[in-house]
């Protein structure tokens, strides 16, 4: 057999989008391609996304990852899921859980039943129904018996970039240091056929990954493939991050806080909480931005706070010719529903799925970036929801959001469910419908109407429905451990597993 003409493989950058393409070629070619890594240690990378949602433990399973060693690496903490503060009005609060709400019919989803209990006196909110959202209040953590609970992590990228180096080395993936100088592609077929360093080292490739960030030195700047901008959706254009040292056990889920021009992040991990603010420059300008998240974090600082700047937007074309754009090469949205890790994981494990076996197809390339292009724009509908479903008017930044007018696909979704009390999903579609109903209901979305089949059950068969599933419920998480001491005594150092028990 000839040899594979796709078998030198080079990433172009580092960080958690390069480490986890490497980790996973690597791991799943073997010996059948050459994996190179070119990362230099002067570029810093963006390493502040902490916080995940459930695929990537599929992930890591793919690798052959053992959880705790993993979480033990990243200093990570379990996340049932996110709290959203202030969002639809102020003084509001509604939580996005990764489980799943009461228990669905085959002809319509629990939120029928819940509704028809609300006309029926039943008083009882809907987070009431669903055991991560009940756990995470309640500060509790354990893993149940066929995956009854689930759940993603929290953890530090940077760390998590470095345990996937090791892991990706193991594997035969060559890491090589410097600064990309200039990027070889011909002029007739339009491919890259090299990269040059700083230091006049050529490296040739069949295969290119552009993992070098904002920059997209590659895919970008290279190959012109072209960037839809959607801050016109997505206003928010800074953020700035910073550590603080840890004042309270951390909690299983992540804190979303809106304020008059964006919103704040709070994600506790082992050894210390990741804090950050997201705003638009139009309302907010940097001085002021970095003042208030300062004014608002717990905890002594244990880092300078760090400005990003970023356009929320994609680029259609991820992939061209023998070069696919992996993480923000290849577009951005910000962290608000933690998605930013998972579309790494996708686009790799697409790709691993469709690597030809000879020359590489156009039509491959053309479902690879029609498949990747749908989840974006399903997640970007996701987030404007956030944005455009609040009746806050408390600012400018809020009547722009509440007022602007949005996708088509979003708008649907929206009139539907105040219709109708449902949701559909189309195709592979990131985000389950019971976070669409959770966040449409968070967010001051009610049905006026719900499905007939709510409506059998006499008024004794509906609350013996609802009760039974929120009894349940509570005696579950009331035999779960408190999560700190559960995190300490799975995953944690020795030390802090005795702490952790001695304070529970």
């Amino acid at each position: 057999m000839s040899a594979w003409p796709m078998r030198r493989i080079i990433i172009a950058g580092g960080g958690t989008a390069g480490w986890m393409a490497a980790a996973a070629l690597g791991k799943t070619l073997g010996s059948l391609a050459d994996v190179t890594l070119v990362e230099s240690d002067a570029i810093g990378t963006i390493g502040v996304g902490e916080s995940t949602i459930p695929p990537m433990r599929t992930f890591n399973n793919l690798l052959g990852i053992d959880e705790a060693e993993f979480m033990r690496a990243t200093q990570a903490t379990f996340k049932l899921g996110i709290e959203f503060d202030d969002w639809a009005r102020l003084g509001d609060r509604y939580f996005h859980s990764f489980g799943t709400t009461g228990k669905d019919h085959w002809s319509a989803g629990f939120q029928h039943f819940w509704l028809n209990g609300r006309e029926r006196g039943q008083g009882r909110p809907y987070d009431d129904y669903c055991l991560e959202l009940r756990a995470a209040y309640a500060g509790k953590f354990v893993h149940l018996p066929g995956d009854g609970l689930n759940y993603a992590y929290q953890l530090d990228s940077t760390r998590y970039a470095a345990f996937l180096r090791t892991l990706a080395e193991r594997e035969g993936v060559v890491r090589r240091e410097g600064k990309i100088a200039s990027v070889e592609h011909g002029a007739s077929d339009g491919r890259i056929a090299a990269l040059t360093l700083e230091s006049g080292e050529r490296i040739e490739g069949d295969f290119f990954l552009d993992c070098t960030g904002f920059r997209a030195l590659l895919i970008g700047d290279t190959l012109g493939s072209e960037f839809d901008d959607w801050t016109h959706w997505l206003p928010c254009d800074r953020a700035i991050a910073v550590q603080t040292e840890s004042v309270e056990p951390p909690r299983p889920y992540t804190r979303a806080m809106a304020h008059d021009a964006g919103w704040q992040w709070r994600i506790p991990l082992q050894n210390r909480t990741g804090n950050g603010i997201v705003y638009c420059s139009k309302y907010l300008d940097d001085d002021a931005a970095r003042e208030r998240l300062l004014g608002r974090i717990e905890g002594t600082p244990t880092t300078e706070p760090r400005l990003l700047r970023f356009r929320a937007g994609v680029r259609p074309r991820q992939w061209v010719g023998n070069c696919l754009a992996v993480g923000l090469s290849g577009g951005f949205m910000e962290p608000l529903e933690s998605t930013s890790i998972h579309l790494i994981q996708r686009a790799v494990l697409r790709l691993l799925r469709m690597l030809p076996m000879t020359d590489v197809s156009d039509r491959d390339i053309a479902e690879f970036n029609d498949q990747h292009l749908q989840d974006m724009l399903q997640i970007r509908d996701f987030i404007v929801l956030h944005y455009k479903a609040t009746e806050r008017d408390d600012s400018a930044f809020w009547r722009y959001c509440r007022d602007m007018a949005v996708p088509q696909t979003l708008t649907h979704k929206i009139e539907l469910f105040r219709e109708t009390g449902r949701v559909f999903r189309r195709n592979e579609e990131l985000f389950q419908e019971n976070s669409w109903v959770q966040v449409m209901l968070g967010q001051g979305i009610i049905p006026r109407s719900h499905h007939p089949i709510a409506a059998k059950l006499s008024d004794e068969e509906l609350n013996h429905f609802l009760g039974g599933i929120e009894e349940s419920i509570s005696r579950t998480v009331g035999s779960m451990p408190p999560h700190h001491v559960y995190v300490a005594g799975y995953c944690g150092q020795p030390r802090a597993a005795a702490v952790a028990r001695q304070t529970a």
